[in-house]
């Protein structure tokens, strides 16, 4: 499913997806009043751990200033699951049609995992037009995204990379016409959540909203 025009300009304009992984649910709302003070309002929630749903339920409570999506969705089930609390948005790590399916069947925003051309052309067959390139780094970086999407740019598609991006290899990825927004887990490492190191966090946050701010102004 195509994301909304609406959804698409909110990732557009946040320019980075601040890759989350809580352990406990009473960090959920901390966390994103952090990233908030430091100007990203734009995250995705791994569904790796427990408490992953019920810290999106808090965050869609006591913040909702956050647009909340998900990462990791891999099963049906996890489509219904992050639609009943108000996701705003999922990706996945691979480009699984079947899972493209049931989002589009729930209504939710979703942006498939690709890395090759046949995952590209997997996602167009199934109406997605936003992809998330992972990984990014280790599969050639910005160069072999520019190269494998050359045939397709004629249809305007945007990637979300993560996987190795960080604070040093932004600006290449930030600068192409290719990129809607950025995605890692540098900015709120899940060490840094589990000690509760809000003002680190919020320093990240703000390093990074400063960056795209220069690139994009």
């Amino acid at each position: 499913m195509t994301m909304t025009p609406e959804l698409i300009k909110k990732i557009d304009d946040a320019g980075i997806i601040a890759v989350l992984i809580i352990d406990e649910v009473k960090h959920a709302v901390p966390l994103a009043n952090a990233l908030l003070a430091g100007g990203v309002d734009t995250i995705e929630l791994t569904l790796r751990t427990p408490a992953a749903l019920d810290a999106a339920k808090a965050i869609k409570k006591e913040v909702p200033e956050i647009s909340l999506g998900f990462g990791t969705v891999l099963t049906v089930d996890q489509v219904k699951a992050v639609v009943d609390v108000g996701a705003d948005f999922a990706v996945s790590p691979g480009c699984n049609p079947k899972i493209i399916s049931e989002a589009c069947k729930q209504g939710l925003s979703f942006a498939p995992g690709i890395m090759t051309p046949t995952d590209i052309e997997i996602a167009i067959q199934e109406g997605c037009r936003i992809l998330k390139f992972f990984p990014a780094e280790t599969s050639g970086g910005l160069k072999h995204l520019e190269s494998m999407s050359a045939p397709y740019n004629y249809l305007d598609l945007k990637f979300i990379p993560l996987g190795g991006c960080n604070i040093n290899n932004a600006p290449s990825y930030l600068q192409s016409d290719l990129i809607t927004a950025i995605g890692g887990t540098w900015v709120a490492k899940r060490p840094l959540i589990q000690s509760e190191d809000w003002s680190t966090i919020t320093n990240n946050a703000r390093e990074i909203r400063n960056l795209i701010t220069k690139i994009r102004s």
